[in-house]
């Protein structure tokens, strides 16, 4: 909202916090009466145009007029919400404890002449009981590639320079690449959503329901042919699940994939290398560097769940609530950076905010018991963040974003500082815990001979 002649330096207020259980805090925020009528001044010129009143032009009529008209209180929402976020960031600052949520507001008391008092309830930072964390065990996991990996990535590469040819003197195989029309009928009605023309379907991708994709199998181009499928019980549509259903499609074009044949020519097509040999040393080599930079990431997550499995804390509501939107934005704006808004993600997966928010749930607790713990090794373990760490960070992000270092320090900025660095004493505590875990070979069964023999014994 417009704020004019109402400034930041002009929110002269006091606040009052009040511990409340389950790690929450209600901030009574009091901003001085000549400050809240400023904001009502504000509100009047953002407002008055809007405002007809007789024996005036439009937008001429005197504050006092629409007053007396409308009642004194007539500007007073707007000049709440004026008031509101230049208050709360204020309190936000001079507040001792950590907020950790987004706060819930509640006007106290607005009137003419008097202080304007809100309330905004908080959670706090939650007290973290620390459990075993160093010498965590965990199983170790296997880094070995194998031939069947390395003829696993071959493959794949094959698939990549594989030519498509179009088939047209014979039916639908599975594996198939077609182009079908197709209109979906429930107890002879045809439902919303149920059409498609020249819909692209792999024969075997599962991409659509149960059943679908195998039914093709054998149609011919050209021909009609009935699909019969039953909708999962699960289904996002529920008017759908767990319904029969015909769908009457038709196969417009086959295409299928010519294989090129993996020799020294294939190899040196798609690669720096002159052999096949060569070739198949180097995907093995990238294997193993891929299995090493999983397995690092999949022991922390490992040695992360095990302290967590072992500590104590209880997460306010409003924070997990906090975190959860939070991870829902960062999707929104990572799909809208591929050209698709949030609300038509949610209309073309079935999806609805709340059930959003269901799913990412365990996901967002996760987070915030990680970090939690997290922080805490950090300051049982002395950890800090030099000034050394966060250059380095900020080379990090310069050379991800094509950016001088310089131009990156300018757009981070101090806030921005202090939240790095608190990334960076969390990925150090993390390395510390990882480093100080024991990992443990799982013992191969025995063979049954063996184990019998054992028990002879």
């Amino acid at each position: 909202m417009d704020r004019p002649d109402f400034k930041e330096d002009d929110a002269k207020m006091s606040v009052q916090v009040e511990k409340l259980e389950g790690s929450m805090a209600k901030l009574t925020i009091t901003v001085d009466a000549d400050v809240f009528e400023k904001a009502v001044e504000s509100a009047y010129q953002k407002n008055r145009g809007k405002i007809n009143v007789q024996g005036f032009r439009k937008g001429k009529a005197p504050r006092k007029m629409i007053e007396k008209m409308y009642g004194p209180e007539v500007f007073f929402e707007d000049a709440a919400n004026i008031c509101i976020p230049d208050a709360y960031e204020k309190a936000y600052d001079e507040c001792e404890e950590e907020i950790v949520s987004q706060p819930s507001i509640e006007v106290v008391s607005m009137a003419k002449g008097e202080p304007f008092v809100f309330s905004a309830t908080v959670a706090l930072r939650p007290p973290v009981t620390l459990g075993e964390y160093k010498g965590v065990k965990i199983d170790a996991i296997d880094v070995t590639v194998t031939d069947a990996d390395v003829e696993e990535a071959l493959k794949k590469e094959q698939e990549k320079q594989a030519r498509k040819i179009e088939v047209t003197d014979r039916s639908v195989q599975d594996g198939d690449e077609t182009i079908i029309d197709f209109e979906g009928f429930v107890d002879g009605v045809a439902f919303e959503g149920g059409k498609g023309e020249d819909y692209p379907l792999t024969i075997g991708s599962g991409a659509f329901i149960p059943g679908f994709e195998e039914a093709l199998i054998g149609a011919e181009i050209g021909k009609e042919v009935d699909v019969n499928v039953t909708f999962p019980e699960n289904y996002q549509a529920e008017e759908l699940a767990g319904k029969p259903a015909v769908f009457k499609c038709t196969v417009k074009s086959i295409t299928t994939k010519e294989l090129p044949e993996l020799d020294d020519e294939f190899a040196s097509e798609v690669s720096s290398f002159e052999t096949l040999k060569e070739f198949k040393e180097s995907l093995k080599a990238d294997l193993e560097a891929k299995k090493l930079s999983d397995a690092k990431a999949a022991k922390q997550d490992a040695v992360i769940d095990k302290i967590i499995e072992d500590s104590k804390m209880e997460i306010p509501d409003a924070m997990l609530e906090t975190e959860q939107k939070n991870m829902i934005n960062e999707f929104a704006q990572r799909i809208q950076g591929q050209g698709l808004s949030f609300q038509q993600y949610l209309q073309f997966s079935g999806m609805t905010m709340d059930k959003f928010m269901e799913q990412v749930k365990p996901q967002a607790l996760s987070r915030i018991q990680s970090r939690l713990v997290l922080e805490e090794i950090a300051k049982a373990e002395n950890i800090t963040v030099t000034e050394e760490d966060y250059e380095a960070e900020l080379k990090t992000m310069a050379e991800a974003y094509a950016l001088e270092l310089d131009k990156v320090k300018d757009m981070v900025g101090e806030e921005g500082k202090k939240q790095i660095e608190k990334d960076i004493l969390v990925k150090k505590a993390l390395e510390f815990a990882a480093d100080n875990a024991k990992e443990t070979k799982k013992r191969a069964p025995r063979k049954k001979a063996e184990k019998e023999a054992a028990e002879e014994e």
